[in-house]
């Protein structure tokens, strides 16, 4: 019965480390059940990095903070002199072991009761690459551990051969980036412009655009989201044309009043108002001969949206308390994040004012389509960071896959934001992935994009009761036993009717919503920010029900 109970435990976590490449969450999974099939208390995997020393990889049993000291040297503890020596270690009483650390406290929690602890190294091809540990309640101190200490050597050998094909193919998969990265800049020669970093063909479209344009007294608007870096192409504009002897001048539109607006552009004579003690210059006339730059232009009030449509047409106007006319010559660069034909629809925008404005349109890619630029701003965003703090940190290349794959719905801003919080917050010289906060679900943009749209799904709830939480795809059996009471609960007739009605999600959307079930699964999941547990409220389905619909439609969550 023994036998059989761990030749399950193996098949378990083979078929578990052979779901994914992400070696963290397929060992976290891994040891969840081998926590709950034998009745261990605790586990944690530490890997040996490039410096030497050991850092935790995953663990089950322990909290955040106590999986954060899980950092040893080689040869240090039990756990470092296990994977100096790569010999397999039994502890039957912690409390006795003077090599024993007990840096996460596990010696503490069972006050009078026997700690013990079991340790193997994680081998493969022949070196060591890290080292599991377990640890369970020994009462009596009589147990036999070799058939524990059997089971875990197998399942670090697993473990191992997981670790080296996981190396493996992020090895290939950044040649092949480099290759293709090479071989781009070889084929296609590449425009570059001051202070921007873009090597992606969307952004060397818009290089090209603005080579093109900058020259020209046109009138340019630049489109795109918030943070996408519309003002430093619009001073790359400048920079690029006739005019960069003379002033740039920028004005944040949705900054300022409609009064305050109007004197702060056109200027005021003395007397014109309270406190206009003498007259002023406005922005157009401080930039006479130069540029100004109009951002967020889609937010000025509809009188002020004729005022500034006589400017344009005529490049003369009169100070604020002024009758004489004032003439400029200015080269206008706009910029917007809103949809300019939709407010003119609605009539929140002029007609005559847009195709005045919307002379040369440069719409700016999102960083999530320019992911070949990630790497590259990263570094730049580092390099500033270790010039002005006087440090000397790096990413690690599962660091650059994290920024590389994440959503990034704040653009440049949001990407400079995380790189500098990172590297302020790292302990080491070298940033792994697992430094960054989304690693422990401490993202800010998330926050402030779930609690976005949890409003619009849920009105009336308070932001401080909305959770953050993360729902798994699959979720591994708890024992041999429960694992077969869930394959015959997957076959009740109940399950079946539930999954049944998950089945006719496409024939049951309410009216308005996507009729088919992957556009109403896609539709479910941006309204409630990519959380499948809130998805699945919403769909009035399990989590589980909703994990096996992504899955079956091939649809990809997205990460924050």
């Amino acid at each position: 019965m023994e036998s059989r109970r761990e030749l399950n435990a193996i098949y378990e976590v083979s078929k578990t480390l052979a779901t994914s490449l992400d070696v963290a969450k397929t060992f976290r999974e891994a040891l969840n059940y081998l926590l709950h099939a034998f009745d261990w208390r605790r586990a944690f995997v530490v890997l040996a990095e490039p410096a030497g020393h050991l850092r935790g990889l995953c663990a089950v049993g322990l909290t955040r903070e106590e999986q954060q000291r899980l950092q040893f040297q080689s040869g240090e503890g039990i756990v470092g002199r296990v994977y100096a020596t790569g010999i397999q270690v039994i502890v039957p009483d912690v409390s006795a072991e003077p090599l024993f650390l007990n840096r996460t406290g596990g010696a503490d929690q069972s006050p009078g009761v026997a700690v013990a602890m079991l340790v193997t190294p994680i081998r493969a091809d022949r070196r060591t690459l890290g080292v599991l540990a377990i640890d369970c309640l020994n009462p009596d101190q009589h147990r036999a551990f070799s058939n524990d200490l059997q089971l875990l050597k197998m399942v670090a050998t697993l473990m191992g051969q997981a670790l080296l094909l996981h190396r493996s193919v992020s090895a290939a998969h950044d040649v092949m980036q480099d290759e293709a990265r090479r071989m781009h800049k070889a084929l296609k020669p590449v425009k570059q412009i001051d202070q921007v970093v873009g090597i992606s063909a969307p952004m060397q479209e818009v290089f090209a655009q603005v080579h093109q344009v900058a020259p020209a007294r046109t009138t340019v608007l630049l489109r795109g989201e918030s943070g996408t870096g519309k003002e430093v192409i619009a001073r790359a504009l400048h920079n690029l044309s006739p005019r960069k002897r003379e002033a740039f001048v920028s004005v944040n539109c949705a900054a300022l009043t409609e009064s305050l607006l109007e004197s702060e552009l056109f200027g005021h004579e003395k007397g014109s108002f309270t406190g206009a003690q003498g007259q002023r210059k406005g922005r157009f006339e401080m930039s006479h001969g130069g540029t100004l730059f109009l951002d967020e232009i889609g937010d000025i009030s509809a009188s002020f949206q004729a005022k500034l449509l006589r400017v344009l047409q005529e490049r003369e106007f009169e100070r604020v308390g002024g009758t004489s006319v004032v003439k400029v010559d200015v080269r206008l660069i706009l910029a917007t994040n809103r949809n300019l034909e939709r407010m003119v629809q609605a009539g929140e925008f002029r007609a005559d004012l847009y195709y005045r404005i919307n002379v040369v349109s440069i719409q700016l890619p999102p960083l999530r389509e320019r992911r070949d630029d990630i790497p590259v701003m990263a570094q730049h965003f580092l390099d500033r960071f270790n010039l002005e703090n006087a440090r000397a940190a790096q990413f690690s290349p599962a660091a650059v896959r994290v920024l590389t794959s994440c959503y990034w719905p704040g653009n440049v801003r949001e990407l400079e934001n995380c790189v500098e919080r990172t590297a302020t917050m790292a302990h080491d010289s070298v940033i792994t992935d697992l430094a960054f906060p989304c690693k422990g679900n401490r993202c800010l943009t998330q926050v402030l994009h779930h609690i976005e749209r949890e409003d619009a799904v849920t009105p009336g709830v308070r932001l401080a009761e909305i959770p953050i939480v993360e729902v798994p795809m699959t979720q591994p059996p708890t024992s041999p036993t429960s694992a077969s009471a869930a394959a015959e609960a997957d076959n009740s007739p109940a399950d079946a009717a539930s999954m049944a009605s998950h089945d006719d999600l496409a024939t049951t959307a309410p009216d308005g919503k996507p009729e088919g079930e992957r556009e109403r699964l896609v539709w479910a999941m941006e309204r409630c920010g990519w959380v499948q547990a809130k998805a699945a409220r919403l769909l009035k389905i399990s989590p589980r029900q909703m994990g096996y619909a992504l899955q079956k439609n091939g649809i990809e969550v997205r990460k924050f």
